[in-house]
């Protein structure tokens, strides 16, 4: 028995005995990605302490990954369908196992920023080659659920991330926190040889390098804008920024629209099932990353649950993804995917509309039902969007499809994160400013208001400090906690009216069960002529 896996997918006669066993693999080198991110957020604090992080440094050693994971996917997708896309998979985890080393070993904020950009091309070139790989790999009739249990592992990621960074953070720095990638890392990569087997596009023609490179412009610019614009205010470079990305939006579609061999047909969002699945996803994520950035900050910050135990209790979100996720499998085919996705939509909405009820006096009580709905929502939505993207594009596209799902998937929680973040440190500082008035000196109260991390900070010296009673720090720590309450129910309000929104405009845009059905039998249709696909 041969040790790797050699044979094309195109030149199998019969479906892929080890499929499960590649998928194995797929979904360990999505893990990583998503646990890049939901790490961090308990080891945010740990490094803010350590490395002297203003709220722009901690912003951009966050979004560092975000830029370029969001603006090169679309490109990367369609160089792994010319050339390779199980050798996109490996490089891409060589180069994201590198980036997560060297953050482990940074000092600085600089390095830290410059390590997380490294680890977002990489995962910019992982996360289209996992999906374009699971759809050549798969027959059609067993897709749908290969796809499941790819949207189930992100659900785990976002839960094992704090988990496992948790359990690190208790006897470890916080540069711990990126090595929990790089074991994984290489175990897909010696996966990827002995159990996906090679598969890229035929006959594709040369790469629309020039529309590519407008895609990563525009969307870059546009990452940027949405970033720095809403946390840090409309100056000179996030107004550049935007005016940038609405060029290179323009002459994306321009040169798209002329081109014969476009990397992205813009036509395809005419169809209904598409641009709907595209928009789902964008409008879910945005609302659910946006709650979870704020709900983990409430955990640790307000409740005081130490990094570990703050994993500990995102384990039902994790349930929740996994069991709708075995749902959404089994009721798609009965009930549409127009009535499935709708519901996950209007379950997360329900989900972040509960946050408003959180005050100074909430407990974990309080937010295990949201934790539990949008997860549920997770797994039900996502799964039926992402397989009809996927199967909207032709085999030797399947890299560029992967790219439009995540790179939705991506802009969507990139937003979240600017809009109800920025919302959120407004309303803070606002009730912050009220509550404290004169209270403390300019320099202590600037520092108080620009976070709560910064609040509590500022009660500590109070603390030590001989010249102020305890009262002082006290009753500072109780005005931050009620001030960054509030703001949350204030934040989770717009949140939930935009998810709202947003599941209204999907209820319009999917097609009925009836079309969606001529949908599903379009691609069996192609299956049956394309074995590679």
């Amino acid at each position: 028995m041969p040790l790797l896996a050699p044979t094309p997918v195109d030149q199998m006669r019969t479906p892929y005995s080890k499929r499960w066993w590649a998928l194995l693999v797929l979904c360990l080198s999505l893990l990583i990605i998503v646990m890049a991110n939901t790490a961090l957020i308990v080891a945010a604090p740990d490094m803010t302490r350590d490395l002297g992080l203003d709220s722009s440094g901690l912003q951009w050693v966050i979004d560092a990954y975000t830029v370029p994971y969001a603006a090169l996917m679309l490109l990367l997708g369609a160089i792994g369908d010319k050339y390779s896309r199980r050798g996109a998979l490996v490089a891409g985890l060589l180069v994201f196992a590198a980036g997560a080393v060297t953050g482990s070993l940074a000092d600085s904020t600089g390095a830290v920023i410059a390590s997380r950009a490294v680890m977002g091309v990489g995962a910019a070139v992982i996360m289209p080659a996992t999906l374009s790989l699971l759809v050549a790999t798969f027959p059609r009739e067993e897709r749908a659920r290969a796809i499941t249990a790819w949207t189930a592992t992100s659900g785990l990621g976002v839960a094992f991330g704090p988990l496992i960074a948790g359990w690190l953070l208790e006897d470890h720095a916080w540069g711990s926190t990126f090595l929990i990638n790089v074991p994984i890392a290489l175990a897909a990569v010696v996966g990827a040889f002995v159990l996906v087997p090679p598969s890229r596009a035929r006959d594709m023609g040369r790469i629309d390098v020039v529309g590519g490179l407008l895609s990563i412009v525009a969307v870059g610019a546009l990452v940027y804008a949405v970033i720095e614009g809403p946390h840090f205010g409309w100056g000179a470079g996030p107004v550049a920024a935007a005016v940038v990305a609405g060029l290179g939006i323009a002459g994306f579609v321009l040169w798209e629209l002329r081109h014969p061999h476009p990397v992205l047909d813009v036509r395809r969002f005419r169809d209904r099932a598409f641009s709907g699945s595209t928009i789902a996803v964008l409008m879910f994520f945005l609302g659910t990353f946006g709650a979870l950035y704020y709900m983990t900050q409430h955990l640790q910050f307000v409740l005081g649950y130490s990094p570990l135990e703050t994993g500990v209790r995102m384990l039902p979100l994790a349930g929740g993804v996994c069991v709708a996720a075995a749902v959404s499998g089994r009721v798609t085919p009965l009930l549409g995917m127009r009535t499935t996705v709708v519901t996950g939509m209007a379950v997360g909405t329900v989900g972040v509309l509960l946050l408003t009820r959180i005050d100074a006096g909430a407990t974990y009580g309080d937010f295990l039902a949201p934790f539990i709905l949008l997860g549920f929502a997770v797994g039900l939505s996502v799964a039926p969007c992402t397989d009809t993207i996927m199967g909207s594009f032709p085999e030797d596209q399947l890299g560029v499809g992967g790219g439009v799902n995540d790179t939705a998937l991506e802009l969507g929680g990139s937003l979240g994160i600017a809009i109800l973040g920025s919302l959120l440190a407004t309303s803070y500082r606002d009730n912050l400013t009220d509550a404290v008035g004169t209270a403390l000196p300019p320099e202590p109260l600037d520092v108080a208001r620009d976070s709560l991390g910064g609040a509590l900070a500022v009660a500590q010296d109070l603390a030590h400090d001989p010249r102020a009673t305890p009262a002082q720090a006290e009753n500072l720590v109780a005005a931050a906690h009620t001030a960054f309450s509030d703001a949350i129910a204030t934040t989770s309000l717009v949140g939930g009216i935009i998810m709202a929104a947003g599941t209204m405009i999907v209820l319009a845009l999917l097609p009925n069960r009836k079309h969606t059905k001529a949908l599903d039998e379009a691609p069996e249709a192609d299956h049956a002529k394309t074995p590679a696909a």
